[in-house]
């Protein structure tokens, strides 16, 4: 990060710094925490940790506590666990005046991990991974619409009729993002400032969508990047009077992805997944892991009832399982141009995934096609979206819910406590839903039904 933490205590003791956040990863992949007085900080946190109410991984987006989860429920009396901070993450937050944030690890009182938190979730397929003498690297490509009304007026209109910061389609056009370009600066540069390394910034198909590109990095830092920048820029966007949603599919145009680059280094440092500029026999198992668990794991890569309303023919997000060398089509896009830079595109994941959750299904996807040396299928060289054979991406949480339930790779990779609680998560989103009168059916229905 840059940042240690004596320089923290420095600037703590200077009056520079007089706010620490420690925050952890929920499931729906948001931060949640507390901000410190700096001075406590130091004097208790640092050697004693913070505590925190365990419902955190155990409640519905919202904060509704809900029934189904082992680790936590009114009949355990919703105790706490501990967050110890994990201070290779310390950084300033350039954004809030006087602040710095750490993320925290969660584990139980007696010192034991929790296991269904994404963070824990993710170390654990990378120790896995680590077995192998491997280590993944991953970047991810979050996309997101921004509107010229505050968070409070897009609440208070029912997120209707809301004034998108761009009238037409911008995608890499400088004349477009010229308009926002001040509030692109900002979050590029003040991200920088708080240890991510910004490489573009540029305009997408939808009405006001955008894009801004991080540098990869060794996977748990990636996954942390992302969510100190997913919730970063919407702080930074209140702070501006606009909005902006990471939503996968907000309306009927182009939806918000998240594409996740991965790829496998050895011990050494030599790419794994390459072999004279192609594919090495370690490469090909990877990507046939990916295919042979991507349905089985989809609740992992497309967490929400509205993220499946994404995968629709020609829209750039995939609905066929195959893989292809630059071929936008299709789940798995083969990209790169070296030997050093061949990586695997995961096209699947929206905007609204939980970086450690998909990130630690693309290990675990990986260590089975190595492990079991599965065979990759030819690649796609035409439309995917056409290629009536292939394997589909569900259509729906509930089929995703089915598969995952069903699924002796999640367990084997997982474990079955872990595949119960997020099984838990996607039932309660589907009661909701299942609950919910929506707009559709009150204007299909009111008058004419």
């Amino acid at each position: 990060m840059g940042f240690s933490l004596e320089e923290l205590r420095i600037e703590i003791e200077a009056g520079t710094i007089d706010t620490v956040v420690v925050a952890i990863t929920d499931m729906q992949g948001r931060l949640q925490g507390k901000r410190l007085h700096g001075q406590f900080f130091l004097d208790e946190v640092v050697a004693n940790a913070t505590e925190g109410c365990n419902y955190l991984l155990a409640v519905d987006v919202d904060m509704n506590t809900v029934d189904g989860y082992a680790m936590s429920s009114w009949s355990s009396g919703y105790g706490d666990f501990v967050m110890r901070p994990d201070f290779d993450t310390l950084r300033r937050i350039p954004w809030q005046p006087g602040t710095a944030m750490v993320l925290a690890d969660v584990e139980w009182l007696d010192g034991t991990g929790v296991a269904a938190s994404p963070r824990q979730i993710l170390r654990r397929q990378l120790a896995r991974l680590a077995e192998h003498g491997l280590t993944a690297y991953t970047g991810t490509e979050l996309e997101f619409i921004l509107f010229n009304d505050s968070y409070e007026q897009a609440w208070s209109r029912g997120y209707r009729d809301l004034t998108p910061a761009n009238q037409y389609n911008v995608d890499y056009s400088l004349l477009g993002t010229a308009r926002v370009e001040p509030l692109l600066r900002r979050i590029r540069n003040e991200m920088a400032g708080a240890g991510l390394v910004p490489e573009s910034a540029k305009g997408e198909c939808n009405l006001g969508q955008h894009e801004i590109a991080f540098r990869y990095a060794d996977a748990l830092r990636c996954c942390d990047h992302h969510v100190v920048y997913k919730n970063g820029a919407k702080e930074i966007a209140a702070q501006e009077g606009v909005a902006l949603t990471f939503m996968a599919k907000p309306n009927a145009r182009e939806g918000n992805s998240c594409h996740i680059h991965f790829s496998l280094r050895s011990a050494d440092g030599s790419a794994a997944m390459a072999a004279g500029g192609h594919l090495s026999s370690v490469g090909e198992h990877v990507l046939a892991g990916l295919i042979a668990t991507m349905r089985d794991f989809s609740v992992l890569y497309a967490p929400n009832v509205n993220s499946y309303k994404r995968y629709q023919p020609g829209s750039f997000a995939p609905t066929a399982l195959r893989w292809g060398r630059d071929n936008r089509t299709c789940s798995l896009r083969l990209v790169g141009h070296s030997p050093d830079s061949l990586r695997v595109e995961n096209r699947t994941p929206g905007g609204d995934v939980n970086p450690y959750l998909a990130v630690s299904a693309m290990v675990a996807a990986a260590l089975h096609g190595i492990e079991n040396e599965l065979t990759l299928e030819p690649e796609c060289t035409g439309n995917a979206y056409e290629d009536g054979d292939a394997a589909r991406m569900p259509s729906t949480l509930r089929e995703a819910l089915g598969a995952w339930q069903a699924s002796e790779n999640a367990v084997a990779a997982f474990g079955a406590d872990v595949v119960a609680h997020y099984a838990n998560n996607a039932t309660v989103e589907l009661a909701a839903f299942d609950a919910a009168v929506t707009d559709w059916e009150l204007f299909r229905g009111f008058e004419r039904l």
